[in-house]
């Protein structure tokens, strides 16, 4: 299969006749681009976890182009969950609620819930209104590698396996959308991002975030390793662990890289580094990119620890699980 790389109408239009013939669509959105296929073509839906190598197990978020569109995905939409979407829809965040009949069980790995986004990138809100349904997708990446924020690492992972990457350019925030589950009494942030703990907060009085073993995914991202380089990665917890793991990878004869705020970046001594920038927003807009790069020009990654507060805690939930949990 070859796949084309196009931009504005002539990738709209592309894109839209390839979803109508039960095709799948790279395209971009406001946090990282998006894999997708009719959200009732259950065959469609088939070839996203087969371009990607996904487990079934692990359910699609649905995307919308207009809040009308609700309501023939979602049944007993409370007014919490309403108060959610008014405040931040469309943007960053993903509201799980339960799913009406016409949503195949193929996108949400057998639940009676369905996550639901409206993106704000406007050229995904024009993909998604040519195709005329709603848009079943993950991240356009293979299973379990980086997350793509470029039409570039689309094309990197699924050259061959898709037909088309709409190019929207580099996305904006840079992590996936935050997750909350509005189908439980308490609502439930499963994933964070942009949108934070703090901001729903504000919106909803009382939220919660989802801690424990997950046996049962209701959401992207929760039971599988995610977002991962194809080397070694760990956290360091300072400056001089990231210092140390870097000189003792050095020694090993390994080629290593470290991944810093500016501030940070200052303090290494000459060392090999990537740049984020100076603030939270660069971070997170610039995480999955410099991973994507460190592991093309070295074999072992250091990535500094963010903190754990706001939209840098979202990112060092990425980070963690690219890391798979090693902090040094």
């Amino acid at each position: 299969m070859r796949t084309l790389v196009l931009k504005g109408k002539e990738a709209i239009e592309k894109g839209a006749e390839l979803i109508a013939s039960g095709e799948v669509v790279a395209f971009p959105t406001e946090t990282v681009y998006g894999l997708g296929a009719d959200a009732f073509n259950e065959e469609a839906v088939k070839k996203i976890f087969a371009a990607k190598g996904r487990p079934s197990d692990n359910p699609l978020i649905v995307h919308i182009a207009d809040i009308s569109a609700l309501d023939g995905l979602a049944e007993d939409v409370s007014e919490a969950a309403k108060s959610v979407i008014s405040a931040f829809m469309p943007g960053p965040i993903t509201v799980i609620m339960k799913k009406s009949e016409k949503v195949p069980l193929s996108v949400t790995a057998g639940l009676d819930t369905v996550g639901i986004r409206m993106p704000s990138h406007v050229v995904a809100r024009e993909f998604i209104k040519a195709c005329g349904t709603p848009i079943a997708a993950p991240s356009a990446n293979r299973s379990t590698h980086i997350s793509p924020t470029s039409a570039e690492h689309v094309f990197e992972d699924m050259d061959g396996r898709i037909p088309l990457i709409i190019d929207g350019g580099d996305c904006e925030v840079g992590i996936e959308s935050t997750i909350i589950d509005m189908s439980t009494d308490v609502p439930t942030i499963l994933r964070p991002g942009a949108v934070t703990s703090e901001m729903l907060a504000e919106v909803l009085g009382a939220v919660k975030t989802f801690s424990g073993k997950v046996v049962v995914a209701k959401a992207p991202g929760m039971k599988y390793k995610h977002y991962a380089p194809s080397c070694e990665t760990v956290v360091a917890k300072d400056v001089g662990s990231a210092v140390k793991a870097y000189d003792d990878a050095e020694e090993k004869g390994l080629k290593p890289v470290i991944i810093a705020r500016s501030s940070t970046a200052e303090k290494l001594g000459g060392r090999t580094h990537i740049d984020l920038g100076s603030s939270d927003a660069e971070v997170c807009r610039n995480i999955y990119a410099a991973l994507h790069r460190a592991e093309k020009i070295a074999g072992f990654i250091v990535c500094e620890h963010f903190g754990e507060k706001g939209v840098c805690g979202s990112v060092m939930n990425r980070v963690m699980k690219s890391a798979g949990g090693k902090i040094v």
